[in-house]
């Protein structure tokens, strides 16, 4: 264990001239206490040791409480460049503040095991880490539970942010209701020149001729063609109004503006955090090399004994304080970004749920109508052949055989036979 923060050279002997047992060498607090660490151990402890095995030394304090514990990093700081330091408070003792640490600062960093990871500059905690989250809106598969991390393309290139994954279903939503609308309009087209043909069709001449019963029935089926298509151009009409236009008009331009705010609010969120990490990063390496700094320093003083040194330990040792105090402050400006983020990411995905749910509904609304103007057009359509099946039904051959031929007979005299 290299010496503590605010004490002075190690010494394997006490100045009274009892040398420590095997292992041990004693220091002084900057309080002026002397206390003991053994450097094979790690015990450290206020009590003078003693080679008896029968009485336990008090412990000065826990040996990873601090990454400033003598002035260096424990040695358990992970592989992972992107991990965000766990930051407690700690309110300041008006007991003497044991040699463990290099600052009285009020709070100080706890180096655990890693239990977090940062991913694109947000910290999320390891699979099985800490206690288990539990979901802002259980059983509603609700958009702010599921779009936290970024989706890797299928290339695997580049990634989405889990927002922007949100906005292209708003975007994608709103391209299919257009294409709805257009699908209505090709269905608009086709009612026009059915309605368009059965007119026409309507006044032909073709078997304009036919009499008697059939002849009426023959007339009605005709004029039905008219009221049918008077029917569907109505029909036609009707989709036009209460279909296609609200389909295609339902937000308009005015909604890509809002994604757009949308997106620059939570993109301009993400950039922050970036530039907080970075800051955070950047204060690490400034800690790490304060605190290595430092630990060369001391490790001079135990060699060679000079003032110079001397000054120079504690001007270092004022230095990794500092760096310390900055990478907290870096790491509390870091967390409160990205609990602005978060908060941020929950009202507006939830914002987007709810304008999903509303199109979805003003769609099926408007489909529905579309269905009801096709069951009155069927109905309709009926009402038109109703009286031809009337007259159909009403058929009467030998009716028709007496007026056709009261109407073009030529004699009702028979021929007899010639007498000689």
């Amino acid at each position: 264990m290299k010496s503590a923060a605010g004490s002075s050279a190690a010494l394997r002997e006490e100045p009274d001239g009892r040398p420590l047992p095997p292992g041990w060498r004693s220091y002084t607090s900057p309080e002026g206490r002397r206390y003991y660490v053994n450097s094979c151990s790690k015990e450290t402890t206020w009590r003078r040791p003693s080679s008896s095995a029968e009485s336990p030394q008090r412990p000065l304090a826990r040996q990873s409480s601090s990454p400033y514990v003598n002035g260096s990093h424990s040695s358990t700081k992970s592989c992972q460049p992107t991990e965000a330091a766990d930051v407690a408070l700690r309110k300041p003792s008006i007991n003497k503040q044991p040699p463990g640490s290099v600052s009285p600062a009020k709070r100080q960093i706890k180096e655990v095991k890693e239990t977090k990871i940062t991913i694109n500059c947000v910290t999320f905690p390891l699979p099985g880490e800490g206690p288990e989250q539990q979901l802002l809106k259980p059983n509603e598969w609700s958009y702010c539970d599921y779009f936290w991390t970024d989706k890797k393309d299928p290339q695997g290139t580049t990634s989405v942010a889990g927002f922007e994954v949100l906005l292209q279903k708003q975007l994608k939503g709103k391209q299919m209701q257009k294409e709805m609308s257009e699908f209505i309009h090709e269905r608009i087209k086709i009612e026009e020149e059915y309605a368009k043909n059965l007119s026409k069709l309507s006044l032909s001449p073709l078997a304009a001729q036919e009499e008697g019963t059939l002849g009426e029935a023959w007339t009605q089926l005709k004029k039905s063609l008219h009221d049918e298509a008077e029917v569907h151009l109505k029909f036609s009409n009707k989709l036009h109004t209460e279909v296609e236009k609200p389909l295609l008009t339902f937000r308009g331009d005015n909604f890509k503006k809002d994604l757009k705010k949308y997106d620059h609010h939570i993109a301009d969120l993400r950039k922050q955090l970036a530039s907080r990490y970075a800051s955070v990063e950047k204060a690490r390496k400034a800690l790490a090399d304060r605190q290595k700094d430092l630990e060369v320093k001391t490790q001079q003083l135990e060699i060679k004994l000079s003032n110079k040194t001397e000054e120079d330990i504690k001007k270092a040792r004022r230095k990794s304080t500092q760096a310390g105090d900055d990478l907290m402050r870096c790491v509390d400006l870091y967390n409160q970004t990205q609990c602005k983020w978060f908060e941020e990411m929950v009202t507006t995905s939830m914002e987007l749920e709810k304008l999903e749910v509303e199109r979805i509904e003003w769609i099926q609304q408007h489909l529905r109508q579309y269905t009801t103007l096709r069951h009155e057009t069927d109905m309709f359509n009926q009402s038109t052949v109703e009286p031809v099946d009337q007259l159909l039904q009403n058929l009467d051959p030998a009716k028709d055989r007496e007026l056709w031929v009261k109407e073009n007979y030529t004699g009702e005299v028979r021929p007899v036979d010639m007498d000689i």
